[in-house]
Protein backbone atom coordinates (compact mmCIF):
# COMPACT_ATOMS: atom_id res chain seq x y z
CA UNK A 1 0.00 0.00 0.00
CA UNK A 2 1.18 3.53 -0.83
CA UNK A 3 2.37 5.94 2.18
CA UNK A 4 2.93 9.53 0.34
CA UNK A 5 -0.12 11.52 -0.99
CA UNK A 6 1.93 11.53 -4.51
CA UNK A 7 1.86 7.96 -4.75
CA UNK A 8 -1.77 7.20 -3.65
CA UNK A 9 -2.44 10.08 -6.51
CA UNK A 10 -0.30 8.30 -9.30
CA UNK A 11 -2.40 5.56 -8.48
CA UNK A 12 -5.59 6.39 -8.85
CA UNK A 13 -4.32 8.32 -12.59
CA UNK A 14 -2.43 4.89 -13.40
CA UNK A 15 -6.02 3.44 -13.17
CA UNK A 16 -7.83 6.13 -14.95
CA UNK A 17 -5.74 6.19 -17.92
CA UNK A 18 -5.18 2.31 -18.16
CA UNK A 19 -9.22 2.27 -18.21
CA UNK A 20 -9.22 4.56 -21.25
CA UNK A 21 -6.50 3.42 -22.95
CA UNK A 22 -7.89 -0.32 -22.84
CA UNK A 23 -11.32 1.39 -23.92
CA UNK A 24 -9.62 2.86 -26.86
CA UNK A 25 -7.31 0.01 -27.73
CA UNK A 26 -10.54 -2.64 -28.00
CA UNK A 27 -12.36 -0.03 -30.01
CA UNK A 28 -9.95 0.56 -32.94
CA UNK A 29 -9.81 -3.31 -32.46
CA UNK A 30 -13.22 -3.43 -33.35
CA UNK A 31 -13.21 -0.21 -36.08
CA UNK A 32 -10.15 -2.68 -37.93
CA UNK A 33 -12.28 -5.60 -37.57
CA UNK A 34 -15.10 -4.30 -39.20
CA UNK A 35 -12.96 -2.97 -41.93
CA UNK A 36 -11.66 -5.73 -43.32
CA UNK A 37 -14.99 -7.52 -43.39
CA UNK A 38 -16.00 -4.30 -45.50
CA UNK A 39 -16.74 -5.06 -48.84
CA UNK A 40 -17.80 -1.64 -50.58
CA UNK A 41 -15.20 0.10 -51.66
CA UNK A 42 -17.13 3.18 -50.91
CA UNK A 43 -17.97 2.52 -47.20
CA UNK A 44 -14.35 1.15 -46.57
CA UNK A 45 -13.23 4.28 -47.83
CA UNK A 46 -15.34 6.19 -45.53
CA UNK A 47 -14.41 4.36 -42.43
CA UNK A 48 -10.37 4.17 -43.41
CA UNK A 49 -10.29 7.76 -42.58
CA UNK A 50 -11.77 6.97 -38.80
CA UNK A 51 -9.93 3.98 -37.98
CA UNK A 52 -6.23 5.90 -39.46
CA UNK A 53 -7.39 8.45 -36.26
CA UNK A 54 -8.20 5.98 -33.86
CA UNK A 55 -4.28 4.50 -34.89
CA UNK A 56 -2.76 7.52 -34.53
CA UNK A 57 -4.10 8.29 -31.36
CA UNK A 58 -3.27 4.95 -29.65
CA UNK A 59 0.42 5.51 -31.15
CA UNK A 60 0.27 9.04 -30.13
CA UNK A 61 -0.70 7.83 -26.44
CA UNK A 62 2.34 4.95 -26.37
CA UNK A 63 -0.19 2.04 -26.57
CA UNK A 64 1.07 1.20 -29.61
CA UNK A 65 4.59 1.64 -31.29
CA UNK A 66 4.31 4.13 -34.12
CA UNK A 67 5.92 1.64 -36.73
CA UNK A 68 3.20 -0.21 -35.79
CA UNK A 69 0.96 2.11 -36.15
CA UNK A 70 2.12 2.59 -40.04
CA UNK A 71 2.07 -1.19 -40.49
CA UNK A 72 -1.55 -0.91 -39.58
CA UNK A 73 -2.35 1.68 -41.91
CA UNK A 74 -0.41 0.66 -44.41
CA UNK A 75 -1.93 -3.09 -44.60
CA UNK A 76 -5.33 -1.48 -44.62
CA UNK A 77 -4.82 0.97 -46.99
CA UNK A 78 -3.84 -1.42 -49.58
CA UNK A 79 -6.51 -3.63 -48.59
CA UNK A 80 -8.83 -0.89 -49.12
CA UNK A 81 -7.56 0.45 -52.47
CA UNK A 82 -8.09 -3.12 -53.68
CA UNK A 83 -11.71 -3.17 -53.36
CA UNK A 84 -13.74 -3.27 -56.37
Amino acid sequence: MAHHKSAIKRIRQTAKRRISNRYYAKTTRNEIRDLRAETKPTEAKKALSKVFASIDKLAKRGYIHQNKAANLKSGLATKVAGLK
